[in-house]
This record gives C-alpha cells, structure tokens and sequence, in this order.
C-alpha cells in the first residue's frame, strides 16, 4: 500500500494509490496522523486505511500526474548513512586517492568493515524539497552527482513505519579533498529530496530485495543509467537505526537514508538544466530537476 501527500484547496492531504494512476484521499493531512491513529485504534496503517476504502469512506479521486505532490512525510529531520555499499565504497576510495588506485586501506575501507556505520544529519523539514521540485548543485564544486538511497521512515522510538525513495546529492571533489569537509559536500541549498511515496513496511514483503533505477536525462537525452539492488547493503536497516536513536533524540516521522549502490561514471558531473529520476518499482519514480545557484561566471572567491 502507497501513501503520498499533495495540495488538495491549498492544504496538505494523504493520500492513497487505488491504482497505478488514481489516488483518493485520507482524512489526514500528515502521514504521522495516520500511523497514531492506527496506533490508537490498535490496528496497522494498511488495515485502517482498507476499512476506510472498505466503508465507503473515500469517495473523491485524482489523476495522480495531476497531483502537486509534496513530501510524503513532513520529516522532522533527514539522516544518512554512507558508505554501506561496495559500491560506495570504491567511489569514496576514488575520490580521495585522486583517481589512484591505492592498495592501502583508507578510512573508507575501515567504515565499511566497522561496527559502528557513518551516520550524519542531511537536512530538516524546510530544507527538504518536494518530488518534481528542482535541486541545486553547488556553485562552488565541479563534481556533483545524486545519490539514490532507500529511506526508512521511523517513528521517535526507531520503528520502521514504511519506506520511500530518497536523493542524498553530493560533491564528490569537496569530500575527495578532506573527509572533515563532509557536511560541505552534503549540505547545501535544496539538496536533499525523498519520495514520492512511502510503502507501509507491512506492505513490503522483502525491503531487502528492492531494485534501485538511476536516470539522468540531459537536453531530453538519457545520459546514465543505472541500477542496483538492496540485496547488496552491508548493514540491516535496524542496525543503521539502532545507532542512530543511541543517545540521540530522534522525531516520530524522521527518514534515514540507508546509503547508495549507484554512482554515476566517474568523468560525469551534474549540470544546469538536467533531469533525474530515481526510481523503485515498489515505491515509486521521485523526479527532480536541477539547477545551478550560481553561474560559475559570476562567482566571486574572496
């Protein structure tokens, strides 16, 4: 079962897919309303929002392409995982030897292989931007690609509640330059988007058998494709939570992203005007296009 969120009269409303193109509404304007009260009624999400199909409940539908989508979850905060993959791995390795294969172990290698993962804050509720809403890239960085993640959306005690679609856009020269410039090479203006649906987690029968489709279209022309698959993620999901909520504060409707296995060639960079699409089957296609917060022409370095 898919549930989003979009502007009905200029209010936030849930939604629900009643087929691959028609969505109906929910008595809810937040995903978190649903979750409590299904909790309050000692029921699943799913099982609620069946009985309100069920009972005739929901009447109105729309044309979901129609849709001004919005996140499907106000996420207090959004929190990454890196280097959770091989995949990651070898890029951030790439990155940091300067494009030389280095025998050595780097500190990369040594988060791969560690109990305790990298976990760190990617961006809050208003940083957060929307399913076909666009993003920036960094005025100061000339490698920049997206990063295709799973996020899990959890509630204050760490529980999975679904899983959603989610786009951690980084600077590959920023961090290959020093590891401790990360949150420069992470967080920046609008460049954190997830969606454009969550999966309730008891409607997901494998969360570890998710196909994970990358698409970067230039000028209309697809110029990447790629794809993975989850079953290729060092960690379990709950593992990644367990650090996150140790001794930290952690907020009902919070997302983790759990980490790319796609990155883009290593000679590819975004640019002004391109289009991505990230896309699981399961949950969903989120779409953004990209912009520039500056030209390069006239950027000023003091």
């Amino acid at each position: 079962m898919k549930i989003i969120r979009f502007l009905n009269n200029k209010k936030p409303t849930l939604g629900v897919f009643t087929s691959q193109q028609h969505v109906s509404p929910l008595p809810y304007s937040d995903f978190m309303e649903l979750v409590n009260d299904a909790e309050n009624k000692k029921c699943t999400p799913s099982l609620l929002v069946q009985q309100l199909i069920d009972d005739s409940a929901i009447t109105e539908e729309f044309i979901y392409d129609e849709l001004n989508l919005l996140t499907p979850v106000a996420a207090p905060e959004v929190w990454a995982s890196g280097v959770t993959y091989v995949k990651s791995r070898q890029a951030r390795n790439y990155e940091a030897s300067n494009g030389e294969n280095n025998s050595l172990e780097t500190f990369y290698d040594k988060v791969y292989d560690a109990e305790r993962p990298e976990i760190f804050l990617k961006s809050t509720e208003a940083r957060t931007i929307e399913p076909n809403k666009y993003l920036n890239i960094r005025s100061d960085s000339d490698w920049q690609i997206p990063e295709p993640e799973v996020g899990v959306v959890i509630n204050k005690d760490g529980k999975i509640l679904g899983y959603t679609v989610g786009n951690d856009m980084s600077s590959r020269d920023i961090e290959g330059e020093n590891p401790l410039y990360l949150p420069q090479a992470k967080i920046w203006k609008r460049s954190c988007s997830f969606g454009p649906a969550i999966v309730l987690a008891e409607s997901l029968p494998d969360p570890y058998n998710l196909e994970i489709r990358l698409s970067i279209y230039r000028e209309g022309i697809k110029i990447v494709e790629e794809c993975a698959n989850t079953n290729q993620l060092k960690r379990k999901y709950e593992e990644l939570i367990s650090f996150l909520t140790r001794d930290n504060l952690i907020f009902d409707g919070t997302v983790l992203l759990t980490g790319t296995p796609i990155v883009p060639p290593n000679d590819f960079t975004l640019q002004d005007g391109d289009h991505i699409e990230i896309e699981i089957p399961e949950i969903g296609v989120l779409a953004n296009p990209v912009k520039e917060l500056i030209s390069k022409e006239s950027r000023v370095i003091n």
